[in-house]
């Protein structure tokens, strides 16, 4: 991204007040899926924003490395985790994801909410543990207009098809995938 990306996202940040420990859930695409999530293992959450998904699964019993654009998200996502009991199974770093996946152990869960590049599919891939779980949505064409950020129908199963789908679905804008890598 570049340092203008990178300033918008930490204004946007900025602005808002830190998430309550109320907050801390999971995208609500993936609530009804939620018991298809590991208790146990490692996570990676890609562009992880405020750290509501992060402590989620840290709360499950996961220990997450959060990256994010912005280091005023990463900052409120250290102290969202303090705040809910799990600073030490949570590590958030500030990363471009646009520059790759930064390197670290497989991991059980990778979750990636409303952030999608092309680009991390191999690496994510290649990260995810076998009989791991990967959690994906993305702005999608289906439901709205074409954009710059929103995936063509079909797009995520069709990326991951490597993966035995749990769910997934398309519409209203949104795209996501809930699938595992086989063991």
């Amino acid at each position: 991204m570049s340092d203008h990306d990178r300033v918008r996202w930490d204004t946007r940040y900025a602005e808002q007040d830190p998430l309550s420990v109320d907050d801390v859930d999971l995208p609500k695409v993936f609530l009804p899926l939620a018991a298809l999530f590991p208790t146990a293992g490692h996570a990676v959450d890609l562009a992880c924003g405020r750290g509501a998904a992060s402590v989620w699964l840290a709360r499950r019993g996961l220990t997450v490395q959060g990256y994010d654009i912005s280091s005023v998200a990463i900052a409120q996502a250290a102290g969202l985790a303090e705040k809910c009991g799990v600073g030490d199974r949570c590590r958030f770093t500030t990363a471009d994801l646009d520059d790759g996946l930064p390197p670290g152990p497989p991991a059980k869960t990778m979750i990636c909410n409303r952030f999608r590049c092309p680009a991390l599919d191999t690496s994510i891939l290649g990260r995810l543990a076998p009989g791991g779980i990967l959690a994906i949505s993305a702005l999608s064409e289906v439901g709205a207009a074409p954009g710059p950020f929103r995936v063509p129908a079909g797009e995520l199963t069709r990326v991951f098809a490597e993966l035995t789908v749990l769910a997934a679905g398309e519409a209203h804008g949104e795209a996501w995938l809930l699938a595992r890598r086989p063991h």
